[in-house]
């Protein structure tokens, strides 16, 4: 819990652990949204404790290849962040109890609007927001709206931030995402060479649990950063290994094979 005290948000009331958290990204509408919706009962079931849901965004400055085709893909299917919204009570009607974090970027929020926004997260029961490209110094209105509607804004702190990681970490809600390297998603054959130290300083100062992300894509990193971080966050592997059953996945005669193995490469991939 953070110093100030807070009133307990659904976030937490949701959240299975705090330690060894595994926390998934997909793409809302990639390959489909009905596909999307199962993929996040899936996830759930190979020991998600958070779900990430990304918007699909033309112009995205944080993604990597992967994700940026991906969002080609949803933007195909009509996909926006209202869509992106509506797609969580279908998730949660089927069963879906962990925590959902919205994933989209500062211009679809100024367009949509905050209250608009906000009232709309809180309506779609979705506990928490991650705005990738709006800095500490300019988000104070958009924390003031999380906190009215008792929505987690979800803060991001990296490697290259260091006299700024205190400030960042003790104002953190709901998890605190720490960059494992700099520049795009993707996946990567080895971290950040200070990873390990740059944890160890986030959490000295965090009041919520540590995730790490970017760039984890083996069982090995993962076993390694669950020695230092409360938990890990990981999306293009996720989303590599969905394209490689979308003709199985779009096929209602092998969509629950092809769901069955995507369940197993996950647990593997987070339990070893």
């Amino acid at each position: 819990m953070n110093k100030t005290t807070k009133q307990a948000t659904s976030f937490q009331e949701r959240l299975p652990k705090t330690k060894n958290m595994f926390i998934p990204f997909i793409m809302s509408g990639d390959p489909t949204p009905e596909i999307t919706v199962d993929m996040a009962l899936t996830l759930q079931e190979s020991g998600a404790d958070v779900l990430e849901l990304g918007v699909p965004y033309s112009d995205p400055l944080a993604d990597g290849p992967t994700i940026q085709e991906a969002a080609g893909r949803a933007i195909e299917q009509g996909m926006n962040i209202r869509k992106a919204m509506e797609l969580v009570p279908k998730m949660r009607d089927r069963g879906l109890t962990i925590p959902v974090v919205l994933f989209t970027y500062y211009n679809p929020v100024l367009q949509y609007g905050l209250d608009s926004l906000f009232q709309d997260l809180k309506d779609q029961d979705i506990d928490g927001l991650l705005v990738p490209d709006i800095p500490l110094e300019e988000s104070e209105e958009l924390k003031e709206k999380a906190h009215q509607y008792r929505i987690e804004l979800i803060s991001l702190v990296a490697p290259n931030s260091e006299a700024r990681i205190k400030q960042i970490a003790q104002q953190a809600d709901g998890f605190l995402y720490c960059v494992s390297s700099l520049g795009v998603t993707g996946e990567r054959a080895a971290l950040h060479p200070n990873i390990e130290a740059f944890l160890d300083q986030v959490k000295e100062h965090s009041n919520v649990p540590v995730a790490v992300g970017f760039g984890i894509s083996t069982k090995e990193q993962v076993a390694l950063l669950q020695q230092y971080a409360d938990g890990v966050i990981i999306g293009s592997k996720i989303i590599k290994l969905m394209e490689e059953e979308h003709e199985a996945l779009r096929d209602n005669g092998q969509k629950q094979s092809a769901l069955a193995r995507l369940q197993k490469q996950v647990t593997a991939l987070i339990h070893g």
